[in-house]
């Protein structure tokens, strides 16, 4: 027998052999859950509930662009119009509105949140009272229903402070509604910097602020920009809050203290009215898109950082 042929042969058995695991039938592979069901069962749950989350995302996008796809169509041009009309019923102000709305939004909230996580990481005691009371509260005010914000802005921002349905009245809304989910999501960010690397800092002889600034802070920035992915989500898609201080007047604003209308506001106000069905899953549509858009684009800025920062 040939040398070569004599040490193939072991790697063609192996191959054959990996080749024999990776296709192997289910009753083998309910065989080897014989003598543990409890993994069994908690493999099918698993499975069970990946299929429903699945089932529902797609049943939910199809139904959106089942609807709203030929709305979409059927009113274009005019759904489109700089200026909302009775007659267009266009939804460009809305869209103006919320960019303008998430802006104004993450300006006040994404800086007040990162410097609150970098107390309670880096300069706080760590295990102490003060900061299990802050991170208790935080996770308090994450499950608040968007529509006990909206009268907490009502009755300060518009009632108490004289700022009326405005801009402004809704953006402070959403920042103080999104600032729990920065917060927390910058410390779990900071958290997962390696002790190592701020030691490594302070061994080179740089102080803490400067080690928090170039070293931790730069490591934990994909997790610090997924946090504002879900607060953009969350700001996108809010309408409770909005109703009741930034108003429904559907017109891009001149000022802060001018009325506005979001997208998913200008939605809801379409559907209550039962007017504007077909406008108002169009807007659906566009909602959707712009939500996937601006996860993608965080998405991609949040590796780009990543890789420069690796």
């Amino acid at each position: 027998m040939d040398y070569t042929e004599t040490a193939v042969m072991p790697v063609k058995s192996a191959e054959n052999q990996a080749e024999g695991i990776n296709f192997r039938t289910w009753k083998q592979r309910l065989r080897e859950y014989k003598g543990r069901p409890s993994s069994l069962i908690l493999k099918l749950l698993m499975l069970f509930s990946a299929a429903v989350t699945a089932g529902v995302l797609v049943l939910l996008t199809g139904y959106i662009l089942i609807k709203g796809i030929p709305a979409l169509i059927e009113y274009f041009p005019g759904i489109f119009a700089w200026k909302y009309t009775s007659e267009n019923v266009s939804m460009t102000p809305a869209v103006i509105n919320t960019v303008i709305m998430t802006v104004l939004s993450l300006v006040m909230a994404v800086p007040v949140g990162i410097f609150a996580a970098i107390y309670l990481v880096e300069y706080a005691k760590r295990g102490s009272k003060l900061v299990k009371v802050i991170r208790i509260t935080a996770e308090t005010l994450s499950g608040i229903p968007s529509i006990v914000y909206g009268l907490f802005g009502y009755i300060l921002f518009v009632i108490t402070l004289g700022l009326s349905y405005s801009l402004i009245s809704g953006a402070v809304t959403l920042a103080v509604m999104i600032l729990p989910l920065i917060i927390r999501t910058t410390e779990e960010a900071l958290l997962s910097v390696p002790d190592s690397y701020r030691e490594g800092s302070f061994g080179l002889g740089a102080g803490r602020l400067r080690t928090v600034f170039r070293i931790v802070l730069p490591s934990a920035v994909p997790g610090i920009l997924a946090g504002v992915i879900l607060a953009i989500g969350r700001i996108v898609g809010e309408s409770a809050a909005l109703i009741f201080t930034a108003g429904t007047y559907a017109a891009v604003p001149t000022h802060l203290t001018d009325s506005a209308r979001t997208l998913s506001v200008h939605m809801y106000a379409l559907l209550s009215e039962g007017l504007y069905t077909g406008q108002a899953h169009a807007s659906a549509v566009v909602l959707l898109a712009v939500v996937v858009g601006i996860n993608l684009l965080s998405g991609f800025i949040a590796k780009k950082i990543g890789n420069k920062s690796c």
